[in-house]
């Protein structure tokens, strides 16, 4: 469990001190407490031994052992394929792909644990609302999801739009914007420094509901985001999964159209009738193929 987890699970048994500290910690995580002690002190108006108390609640020896904690971290929010082969388990070779599903699917479970109903509505609701635009846009390899939950939303609902590779061509889209509207961003570690400077520029001047999908290290675009989403991607390989997110995405998909389901079947009806149908050829010959 991470330091933030650890902190929102314990914050109904915090005091009103404590619970100061815990958000300036939270609020820049997890650089806000890598300073001194006094430092944190200062910057909450708590006095230091408060702060020893606080971290002792949460199950630290001490603020030294706190801060160890929150490097390892970090550490492990930048872990490669490289850094992550050298503790990987193979499991039985023979066998590899069943012990492999296997550990996917406990991963799966993890996720129905630690990802609550009430967030999963949340969103839904935020997506389902045809009077929002829907914007989506991920990191390197997460852009592959972006795309996948791009795609089906758009013959379920209209105003879907998919953020381009290219910086350059963002800002035609970004200025369509509404405060009303929805801006999804998949970010897992090893996170791009282009995809949070977009979610702080986002946030500040076009200012619509930012939904954040991660892992539980978060992405720096956390800070900026109304609605976080932190799922398991460790799988115990040099690749870590990306199966919770497609996982959640189409759970998403599957609500989204159930929402209003005659406006999803007429869309859908409309959309498979231009997209099969061949210049020259009517629907009923196209059918009987």
């Amino acid at each position: 469990m991470t330091v933030r987890e650890t902190i929102r699970r314990q914050s109904a048994q915090l005091t009103a001190s404590e619970r100061k500290i815990g958000n300036a910690v939270l609020a820049d995580y997890p650089f806000g407490a890598l300073q001194t002690i006094q430092e944190l002190a200062e910057r909450t108006g708590v006095s230091a031994p408060s702060i020893t108390r606080f971290v002792s609640k949460l199950g630290f020896a001490g603020y030294q052992e706190f801060q160890r904690q929150l490097i390892g971290e970090l550490r492990e929010s930048g872990s490669s394929p490289l850094q992550l082969k050298a503790t990987e388990k193979l499991g039985n070779g023979s066998a590899f792909l069943a012990d492999y599903a296997l550990r996917a699917s406990q991963r799966i479970h993890e996720m129905s644990e630690t990802v609550p109903q009430e967030q999963f509505d949340r969103i839904l609701a935020l997506l389902a609302d045809p009077a929002r635009s829907v914007f989506v846009i991920g990191g390197r390899v997460s852009d592959s999801i972006a795309t996948f939950l791009s795609v089906h939303l758009k013959q379920i609902r209209p105003k879907v739009h998919h953020l381009p590779p290219n910086p350059e061509h963002w800002p035609d889209l970004l200025l369509s914007i509404r405060k009303q509207d929805v801006l999804i961003m998949f970010d897992f570690r090893r996170y791009q420094g282009d995809l949070a400077a977009l979610a702080e520029i986002v946030a500040k001047d076009r200012q619509p509901s930012i939904v954040l999908i991660t892992d539980k290290w978060m992405s720096p675009i956390a800070r900026h985001s109304d609605h976080v989403i932190a799922l398991p991607i460790e799988i115990e390989t040099a690749w870590d999964t990306v199966i919770c997110a497609v996982a959640f995405i189409e759970a998403l998909i599957v609500k989204v159209s159930e929402a209003d389901w005659p406006a999803t079947r007429k869309r859908l009806e409309a959309w498979d009738k231009l997209r099969l149908a061949r210049p020259g050829q009517n629907l009923e010959e196209n059918d009987d193929r």
